[in-house]
């Protein structure tokens, strides 16, 4: 069943011990904009999956973050989201993953189940109807050579 949360109220994200981000629901309209994003749409055409997936999670992010705890400048300064350290923060291995993990997952998780096949009584596949009718008879083995 899917649950729909009617408050759309933001949410905090750990992305690594003492790190966390205060984020918008991911929305449709979240990621609209996010799709036609300059930075995203100047990805060149033979550009790698992993380029493509870096634009449009910093492009996402930038839109998303509305703030956080347990960031700070390399003096140790806290510091305020700003677009270049929001990309700064996604150049993080770790925290690009946990990003991908905790919140872009999420909406793709969605995505997906409306690919999925109907459960069988005996497992995945409960609720499933044949819509074939029972053949008459047996069919023929097919000729050989």
């Amino acid at each position: 069943m899917l649950t729909l949360d009617l408050t759309n109220a933001p949410r905090w994200h750990d992305l690594a011990p003492g790190v966390r981000v205060q984020l918008r629901p991911l929305t449709t309209a979240l990621m609209v904009s996010t799709r036609a994003d300059p930075e995203v749409e100047a990805v060149p055409e033979n550009a790698s999956d992993e380029e493509r997936a870096m634009a449009f999670a910093k492009a996402l992010a930038r839109r998303a973050v509305l703030a956080w705890e347990g960031i700070g400048d390399a003096d140790g300064n806290v510091i305020n989201p700003s677009p270049e350290a929001i990309d700064a923060l996604l150049d993080i291995w770790p925290i690009f993953e946990a990003f991908q993990l905790s919140y872009v997952s999420k909406g793709l998780m969605l995505e997906q189940e409306k690919n999925a096949s109907a459960p069988l009584p005996s497992g995945n596949s409960g609720g499933a109807h044949a819509t074939a009718k029972r053949a008459r008879k047996p069919a023929r083995t097919a000729p050989r050579g």
